[in-house]
């Protein structure tokens, strides 16, 4: 059987990793495939870097378009990132009758209804294992592994750069600005790192796994965003004394009046596993009817852990490229007729747990007046820790845990406790999953 022949569009880290490992295991990626797999074209702008990469094994060109216009190249692997020349490459590709496998988890958020709806109608696979969680292999799992089950809630943490602050904000005590400057240091945080810091890499991984846990389209713009720039360290540490720990979560959840879908730090007990998952790590838990809760860990980045889930679906492609294209697994694990119109229901609406935090005077009647507004907006507590003031001091902070309630029953409770002249500034808020 002839080889598949594929095109790279950007040989940067994980496209380098891509064309190493693909190169170091070619014979067990064949076996598995049923046929080779060759890279027959890379396209980098940096076209003497990608020769000194690639070296004579294919055709290095800079412009993208040579690759998804030729014709002897089947599948085009897009690496570029972004969503403006990604996007036009990728569907001059789907137009030219060529698979796709894509890393761009922001692309595919953003655009993904209409570059699976074209894919769709010229018969070609779209490809996106690694665009989630690196190595971790979430979307197989959601699309062929969990197909059995009605899937309820899914929470993970799925950005790495976020997870190794917050773990070096408890671990040392240290605040957000000195994590992030060593976080950038070691290589782990970006020079620009707003799109891991305020949650928007985690909102396009969450919006990408709840369409393809409840068979909505993908609505990116309907996600709820907010990042850990905010987080205090006093805040990670009560957490720890209440046994919690705070992560930066993607949360795809079904209720009965719509889709839940969110990224905010929030608060997990501690003991549960996803909540001892450390630094740059990655890890998912899937909750099925069936099944139960599953959870998933790993590398979410990096070279050779995004390149496995880049070749995988290589190897996928390759297996079905001549099955019928009925026959495939539906981009979005639903089939296209039979795709829901639940609704995503806006913060206020969304139902949880909370952490509370007021830094209040020490006087007397402080907590009652704070209980009785919270009894009043039919939120019950369920844990309060009141810290002792140190020596000489008149302020002390109050943290209070909720049992659940929805999120405008809260914020109308806060608007009256911060108005109490006892309570010093604003209320600190955080969500609390228990995940159970």
């Amino acid at each position: 059987m002839k080889s598949i022949k594929v095109g790279l569009l950007g040989i940067g880290t994980v496209g380098a990793g891509t064309f190493n490992v693909l190169k170091r295991n070619q014979e067990e990626i064949a076996r598995r495939a049923g046929r080779a797999i060759e890279i027959v074209m890379v396209a980098d702008l940096n076209e003497e870097r990608a020769r000194q990469l690639v070296g004579e094994q294919c055709e290095v060109v800079s412009d993208g378009n040579l690759v998804v216009n030729h014709p002897d190249v089947d599948i085009v692997i897009e690496l570029i990132g972004g969503y403006g020349v990604a996007k036009d490459l990728v569907l001059k590709a789907i137009a030219n009758g060529k698979h796709v496998v894509t890393a761009n988890k922001a692309l595919l958020a953003t655009h993904g209804d209409e570059i699976f709806k074209a894919a769709q109608a010229k018969g070609v696979m779209v490809a996106y294992e690694a665009a989630v969680a690196g190595g971790i292999p979430i979307i197989k799992a959601l699309r062929e592994g969990l197909t059995a089950n009605r899937i309820e809630w899914i929470a993970g943490i799925i950005n790495g750069t976020t997870n190794f602050i917050l773990s070096e904000m408890r671990d040392k005590g240290s605040d957000f600005d000195t994590v992030l400057k060593e976080a950038q240091r070691l290589g782990y945080a970006e020079a620009d790192p707003t799109f891991d810091i305020e949650g928007v890499d985690a909102a396009h991984k969450a919006t990408l796994m709840s369409a393809i846990a409840f068979g909505i389209p993908v609505q990116f713009e309907k996600a709820h965003i907010e990042g850990i720039t905010k987080l205090e360290a006093v805040d990670i540490r009560y957490a720890e004394q209440l046994g919690y720990r705070i992560k930066l979560l993607g949360i795809a959840k079904r209720t009965e009046q719509g889709i839940e879908l969110r990224v905010h730090p929030t608060l997990i007990p501690s003991k549960r596993l996803i909540a001892n998952v450390e630094g740059a790590m990655n890890a998912v838990v899937v909750q099925g009817d069936a099944v139960g809760p599953t959870l998933y860990y790993g590398k979410g980045a990096g070279s050779e852990p995004t390149a496995s889930a880049v070749i995988a679906d290589l190897v996928d492609i390759a297996r079905l490229a001549d099955a019928q294209p009925e026959h495939r697994v539906p981009h979005l694990a639903f089939q296209p007729h039979s795709m829901s119109d639940l609704p995503i229901l806006p913060i206020a609406e969304v139902t949880t747990s909370y952490y509370l935090r007021l830094h209040v005077a020490d006087k007397l009647g402080v907590l009652a007046n704070v209980t009785s507004i919270l009894a009043e907006s039919t939120i019950s507590v369920d844990a309060m820790m009141q810290k002792e003031p140190a020596l000489g001091e008149t302020q002390t902070d109050i943290i209070i845990l909720t049992h659940q309630t929805q999120e405008k029953n809260v914020e109308a409770a806060i608007k009256k406790i911060e108005a109490l002249p006892t309570v010093l500034g604003k209320v600190t808020k955080l969500r609390l999953e228990h995940l159970s």
